[in-house]
C-alpha cells in the first residue's frame, strides 16, 4: 500500500490514509453487519442512523469479514480511542478500535466516506451509498479531552436540541459535553429536595435583547428546565456516543437564580435577598452565596442529586464554576467577616478558596473530581482540582506547572459566541473577531511549557455562551463551521499553528459544508451572513484589534 496522493476530505484529518488493492466496495441491501464484543454502541448507531440514511437494513452477520459485510472489532493492541478502518477491495469494510469508543470514531469516519447522503434521515435518491475505494485509515486523537461547553442558563436549549448537539459533537469526534446548568439568569435542572430552584429560579420576567448595553428588551416571560428524567436521557444518549458529560453547578458567584428561589442562601445582612428574581440582563452579578454552613449543606444536597443523575462512569468530573465572584457583599457582611476570622483564611479570596476546597473534598470522597474556572487559583488551588483556563493561557500554565490538570479554553481563541468578522452585518457582534482560520490555528499547548506541565494538559474545549444566542439557528450560526476547525485542532496531529495549511483545510471544508447541509445546520456561509441571519439594530459589544495572547 502507498500513501494516498489525494486522500478523502475527512474532518478532522486522520493521521494516515493509504490506498489498498482491489476494486471499489459499495454497500447494498444485502450488506451484513458483524459486531464483535464491546462494539454494541456502534452497531446500534449504524443501524439507527447511517443505515436509514442510505436505505441499508444492515442485517446481522454471522462471521467476521464475510463477503459484502461491515465488521466491527475491538483490538486491545490499539490505544483506547484509536481505530483502523480498512476498505477491503470488492469485499467490505473492517473497523478495529482500541475500545468501543475507538470503533465508534472509526464509524464516524466511515460515515464521511459514504458521502453527504449518509448525514440525512432518509435516502435522498436511489443508490445513496457511495462506492468506497480500497484503503486503510489509521488514526488516533491528540488529546483525551475534546469538548464543547453549552450555556443553557442564559438561554434555555430544549432537550431535543441538546440531543442534536450531542450528535453534532460525535460527528466531529468530540467527546466531552460541558453542561452549564445554572447561572444568575436561570436554574435549569430539577432538584427534588429543593423544588423552588426550578419553580422560581428557572423563570425570568423579561430578557435583555442584545448585549447588556442594548436598550432593547424582550418583554415575554422566559425560562425552562430539564426534569431529572430529561437529564438521565441526555446522559444516556451521550454515553451511547462515547461522550462524557460534565455538569456545572455554579458556586459561589453566578447564583442569583438560586438566591431568588431561596433567599437565605444570599448575604441577607447586606442586601434584601427576598426582593431578588432571576436576572434579566447580562454581565457580572454582585449577588453571591453567603459563606455559611447552611449554604454548604444546601449545595451538598443539590450535588447529591447531581451525582445520581450524572453517574461516575459517564461523568467523572463535576464543574463548580468558581468564576467572576465579586467580593463586595462579603466585605460588607458581618457574617462573612466573622467567617474569615473563624476559618483563619485571611481575606475574601481565602474565603472563596475555602468554598472551593470544601466541595473538592466533598466530591473526592464520593469518587469524583472537581474542575473549575481559573479563578479557583486565587487564594490557593484546591488539592486535586482541575482548571478550565478561560481568561487566557496563563491560568492553565500556572496550574499545569503546579501539577494540576488543565483544560484549555481561552476566550481569546475558542469562545464561539465571539464574532466571526468585523463587518457591520455580523449579528449582535460580541468580542474579538475569531475567523474560521483563527480557530484552525488554535493550539491547546502554549509554547514554553515544561514536559511535566505539558502532560497535565488534558485537552481543550470550545465555549458557547448564550447571552445573544436565543435559538437553534443562532447556535448553528455561531458554532459552525468553526467547531469543525476546533475539532481538527484537538484530534489531529497538526504542525505548529503558523505552519498549518489552511488552504488545504478550506478545500476539505467544501465537502464538509455539504455534510452540514444534509444535517440541516444553519452555519455561517463563507461569504458572510445570509439576510435572515443578520440582526440589524441590535447592540453588541465588539472588541477591536487582535486578541491578546495572555
Amino acid at each position: 500500500m502507498t500513501a494516498e496522493a489525494n486522500p478523502p476530505d475527512l474532518i478532522p484529518a486522520p493521521r494516515s490514509t493509504e490506498r489498498g488493492a482491489g476494486t471499489d466496495f459499495t454497500a447494498d441491501a444485502r450488506t451484513t453487519l458483524y459486531a464483535g464484543p464491546g462494539t454494541g454502541t456502534t452497531e446500534r448507531w449504524l443501524r439507527s442512523v447511517v443505515g436509514p440514511a442510505l436505505g441499508l437494513p444492515l442485517p446481522p452477520g454471522e462471521t467476521e469479514n464475510a463477503e459484502n459485510s461491515l465488521t466491527l472489532l475491538v483490538d486491545e493492541t490499539l490505544e483506547p480511542e484509536a481505530y483502523r478502518l480498512e476498505v477491503v477491495g470488492g469485499r467490505g469494510v473492517e473497523i478495529r478500535g482500541g475500545s468501543g469508543a475507538g470503533v465508534f470514531w472509526g464509524a464516524q469516519t466511515l460515515r464521511q466516506l459514504l458521502g453527504p447522503g449518509a448525514f440525512r434521515r432518509a435516502p435522498a435518491g436511489p443508490g445513496a451509498a457511495r462506492a468506497l475505494a480500497a484503503r486503510v485509515i489509521e488514526d488516533r486523537p491528540r488529546f483525551g479531552w475534546r469538548g464543547m461547553m453549552l450555556d443553557v442558563a442564559r438561554h434555555f436549549t430544549h432537550k431535543t436540541d441538546v440531543l442534536r448537539c450531542l450528535d453534532l459533537l460525535a460527528a466531529h469526534k468530540l467527546n466531552v459535553f460541558h453542561f452549564h446548568l445554572t447561572d444568575d439568569q436561570g436554574w435549569r435542572v430539577e432538584i427534588k429536595r429543593h423544588p423552588k430552584l426550578t419553580e422560581v429560579g428557572a423563570w425570568r420576567h423579561r430578557t435583555k435583547w442584545g448585549h447588556r448595553f442594548s436598550e432593547l428588551w424582550d418583554e415575554k416571560p422566559y425560562g425552562g428546565y430539564y426534569t431529572q428524567d430529561d437529564i438521565r436521557e441526555i446522559v444516556a444518549y451521550a454515553a451511547e456516543r462515547h461522550i462524557t458529560v460534565v455538569p456545572e453547578i455554579d458556586v459561589p458567584g453566578h447564583s442569583q437564580a438560586a438566591i431568588s428561589a431561596y433567599p437565605e442562601l444570599g448575604n441577607t445582612d447586606v442586601v434584601d435577598t427576598s426582593a431578588l428574581t432571576p436576572w434579566d440582563t447580562w454581565g457580572i452579578n454582585p449577588n453571591v452565596l453567603a459563606p455559611t454552613e447552611s449554604t454548604l449543606r444546601f449545595y451538598e444536597g443539590v450535588l447529591e442529586e447531581i451525582l445520581d443523575l450524572f453517574p461516575a462512569e459517564t461523568s467523572p468530573f463535576v464543574h463548580i464554576g468558581g468564576d467572576e465572584c465579586p467580593k463586595d457583599q462579603w466585605k460588607r457582611s458581618a457574617t462573612a467577616q466573622a467567617r474569615i476570622a473563624e476559618l483563619g483564611v485571611g481575606d475574601e479570596d481565602g474565603l472563596q478558596s475555602w468554598f472551593i476546597r470544601h466541595f473538592d473534598t466533598w466530591l473526592t470522597a464520593r469518587g469524583r473530581r472537581l474542575i473549575g474556572w481559573d479563578e479557583i487559583l486565587e487564594g490557593g488551588l484546591a488539592p486535586g482540582a482541575a482548571v478550565s483556563s478561560w481568561r487566557g493561557y496563563a491560568g492553565g500554565v500556572e496550574a499545569a506547572e503546579s501539577g494540576h490538570d488543565v483544560v484549555m479554553c481561552p476566550e481569546q481563541q475558542v469562545y464561539l459566541d465571539f464574532r466571526q468578522a468585523d463587518g457591520p452585518d455580523e449579528p449582535m457582534p460580541i468580542g474579538y473577531v475569531r475567523t474560521l482560520e483563527d480557530v484552525y490555528r488554535f493550539d491547546p499547548v502554549p509554547p514554553g511549557l515544561s514536559p511535566e506541565a505539558e502532560a497535565h494538559i488534558l485537552g481543550a474545549q470550545a465555549n458557547v455562551w448564550t447571552e445573544v444566542i436565543q435559538e437553534r439557528s443562532r447556535f448553528d450560526y455561531q458554532v459552525f463551521p468553526r467547531l469543525a476547525a476546533f475539532a481538527e485542532t484537538v484530534w489531529s496531529a497538526l504542525p505548529a499553528p503558523g505552519e498549518r495549511d489552511y488552504a488545504e483545510f478550506e478545500g476539505r471544508m467544501a465537502t464538509h459544508y455539504r455534510r452540514l447541509d444534509a444535517l440541516g445546520v444553519d452555519y455561517r456561509p463563507p461569504g458572510g451572513p445570509l439576510p435572515w441571519q443578520k440582526r440589524p439594530g441590535v447592540t453588541g459589544f465588539p472588541r477591536e484589534g487582535a486578541p491578546p495572547n495572555v
